[in-house]
């Protein structure tokens, strides 16, 4: 068996075909680019550039333009001096960082009059993609040796290790900046390693006013048609001789590699548009029964847990502008994926996706007889089985990750609790005073400036007896039995007291208890006693799971190679992982059901008929108004005079790919991607081409916004700007 599988490991990969792929779908990998002779399909839809001008090696490309924002987002550089265009919302982190009640910054926007107004924005990076090599053969010289085991190959200590070591033997090591990641692609056959450059000195230039940068909100989020212009600048600093260094004002800004030239030519209906940028994650090889528990395990427990903290803190939030500003981003970001969760279970339904799932598999068993393979005859049989042994592990994993882990940030250091207490056991002056230490930074890391102990009080009054009606009595945590014991099955009441009487709770306990620590006093601290109890159950359902998958990683890897066996000669990319990838596709509208059209653009008239003033998420700024008003958009504007805000591409995307560029057959800036539409939202698991769009801010709108109503010519003038 095992030399089998080592010898499938070492053939050649038929999802490296030679002919092009017949529909958009695909996050193609650039090293892959010529040998699936991408091309030819992409120079058919429009493309005039050759594959080393967006992929060499050896030489500058617009590989070198495109880079990591964050921790999970792209931006990509338009100008000479390193600024970046990425996302309003992908900057939403660093502008909530920066503002308070005196400068709301998400509120009136920021405007950098000049680069020494541009704001330092701690522990903000930018990333770039310096090299890509295939060690494909070197992992399976380590198999084959016995160095590892196969399914080891997948696992971070093995890649985390592989990737050091290569860093070390290779010339890239020592200079500034530079790591190396290791990663499996198609499931396993193919390994790359990655060296990223890494910028840590990243400064806010600009960003509009939330009115505009998240015009439509909640409402409009996946939908179409759209008026958001979600956009965000930032620039690159480094040291004088242009390599990565810490904050420092002696920093100057990078002169980078490559930057892409912006094109205010305009767009039409089947213009060619591609996509470069590091979608975070898709599972197009899944089973049927693998989206069964997607939907059931995973989506509909966080459906309705997200709800419920977010009802909490949408209520919190319109009372204070103070809690507004700190809970922005939280529930920014937990609001998106509630909302995909939603569209992504609707969009399984109605797209049929659970029938074509069947019907691959149905061919796939075919194919499998007709090859005589015995491995891939029972692949898909040996996935169910497991699926259906951990989709009641999955489902306690959700809840426990929705409510315990991440919709309650209330927690104490037990660990340094617990050093602290042997400290005192053993009288170890030295010991007392480093544990003391510690706990005085965790203190202040659990009340941040973007923490509030009341608001967060009422999201676990809320959480607690919701976790309570998911989970069956015999899987909850143990401090449920406190709460039935003690506090005779009142949640306020056990709440209240884990809120106020734990040594964590405010300034008041923790200074009188840091002044004087004792063990009596750790021992009865009720939020230690509740994140053990929390602690205890992760470990007991996290090796649970753990212990039902054993063996997937393999089998996918089976079932992926069966089925780019039997897709060939049609190349199929490989399921996204945060890793550079280029998606090419067309300026299309779209007929989401019968009856309907959606055009593919839309214009600052649609803002204008949008207008909620009672609403904030369609609030528009009076200045922008003004502009509207008098037409002064410029040479922004449209051919008919008009201003385009958004529009449509057939472009495959995903989470991650947010703040991608999107480029015209020569090359150059039409737009910065930021969303999916409502209707595909089942597109990481199944690619429709019919209804699958990516969403996309129209260059011209952020240049207009920038310039018009930010009062930022002198940004303008920086970039290179094609008419």
């Amino acid at each position: 068996m095992k030399k089998k599988t080592i010898k499938s490991f070492l053939f050649a990969l038929v999802c490296a075909a030679i002919l092009p792929a017949h529909a958009d779908e695909g996050m193609w990998l650039l090293q892959l680019m010529q040998e699936q002779h991408l091309t030819d399909r992409m120079k058919a839809q429009g493309l005039q550039l050759e594959a080393d001008d967006i992929y060499n090696p050896h030489r500058i490309s617009m590989k070198d333009a495109v880079g990591i924002f964050g921790g999970g987002c792209t931006g990509e550089i338009i100008s000479p001096d390193g600024l970046i265009l990425t996302n309003h919302h992908c900057g939403y982190g660093a502008i909530q960082q920066h503002s308070s009640v005196e400068h709301d910054y998400l509120t009136n926007g920021f405007w950098a009059k000049n680069r020494k107004e541009e704001l330092a924005t701690p522990g903000l990076k930018f990333r770039f993609v310096e090299r890509i090599v295939d060690v494909t053969d070197k992992v399976n010289a380590k198999i084959k040796a016995g160095e590892i085991k196969e399914e080891e190959a997948f696992a971070r200590p093995f890649l985390s290790k592989f990737a050091m070591e290569e860093y070390k033997a290779s010339d890239l090591n020592g200079k500034p900046g530079i790591s190396a990641q290791c990663l499996p692609f198609y499931a396993g056959n193919k390994f790359y390693l990655i060296y990223l450059k890494t910028y840590s000195d990243i400064r806010m230039v600009a960003a509009p006013p939330s009115s505009i940068g998240k015009f439509g909100g909640e409402t409009d989020n996946w939908m179409w048609p759209r008026h958001t212009c979600d956009f965000s600048v930032f620039r690159i600093y480094a040291d004088a001789n242009g390599e990565p260094a810490e904050y420092s004002e002696n920093n100057v800004p990078l002169k980078v590699k490559h930057h892409l030239a912006i094109s205010l030519k305009g767009i039409q209906e089947g213009d060619y548009a591609m996509i470069m940028g590091f979608p975070g994650s898709t599972d197009r090889y899944l089973t049927q029964s693998e989206v069964k528990q997607r939907m059931t395990a995973t989506n509909e427990p966080r459906i309705l847990i997200r709800e419920t903290r977010q009802a909490v803190l949408k209520k919190e939030m319109a009372a204070s502008d103070k809690v507004r500003i700190q809970y922005a981003s939280k529930y920014a970001s937990s609001s998106n994926y509630w909302k995909n969760s939603i569209g992504m279970n609707k969009a399984i339904v109605d797209n049929k996706v659970l029938e074509t799932k069947a019907e691959q598999e149905a061919k796939f068993a075919k194919f499998a007889q007709e090859k005589g393979n015995a491995d891939y005859a029972k692949v898909v049989s040996q996935i169910d089985a497991i699926v259906e042994k951990s989709n009641p592990i999955l489902y306690q994993y959700t809840c426990y990750n929705e409510i315990l882990r991440n919709g309650i940030e209330f927690s104490t250091p037990s660990a340094n609790l617990d050093s602290l207490r042997t400290a005192l056991q053993q009288k170890d002056k030295a010991g007392i005073e480093k544990f003391t230490n510690r706990l005085k930074l965790a203190y202040t890391h659990v009340h941040n400036k973007d923490y509030d102990h009341e608001v967060d009080r009422k999201v676990a009054k809320a959480l607690l007896p919701l976790y309570a009606q998911m989970v069956d009595a015999e899987n909850l945590p143990s401090f449920y039995q406190t709460i039935n014991d003690e506090f005779k099955g009142d949640y306020d009441a056990y709440v209240d007291n884990l809120y106020d009487n734990s040594i964590f709770s405010n300034d008041a306990n923790f200074n009188k208890f840091i002044k004087k620590p004792t063990i009596k006093a750790i021992d009865k601290d009720p939020m230690k006693a509740f994140v053990a109890s929390k602690y205890e159950l992760a470990d007991k359902v996290i090796e649970a799971y753990s212990t039902c998958m054993d063996g997937i990683d393999l089998l996918h890897k089976t079932y992926v190679r069966g089925l780019c066996e039997m897709y060939a000669p049609e190349p199929k990319a490989p399921d996204a992982n945060f890793t550079i990838r280029l998606t090419y596709g067309n300026i299309k509208p779209y007929d989401p059901k019968d009856g309907v059209h959606y055009k593919y653009y839309t214009t600052l008239k649609g803002v204008m008929e949008k207008e909620d003033p009672t609403n904030p998420e369609f609030v528009v700024p009076a200045k922008l108004k003004e502009l509207y008003e008098s037409k002064d958009f410029g040479r922004y504007a449209m051919a008919n005079g008009e201003m385009p805000a958004c529009f449509l591409t057939t472009n495959d995307i995903t989470g991650g790919n947010s703040g991608s560029p999107v480029i015209n057959g020569e090359g150059e800036l039409i737009g910065c991607a930021f969303d999916g539409n409502w209707e595909s939202l089942s597109g990481d698991i199944n690619f429709d081409n019919n209804l699958q769009r990516c969403i996309a801010v129209d260059i011209r709108y952020i240049l207009f916004i920038i310039d018009k109503l930010g009062g930022c010519g002198h940004l303008i003038d920086e970039m290179t700007i094609v008419e």
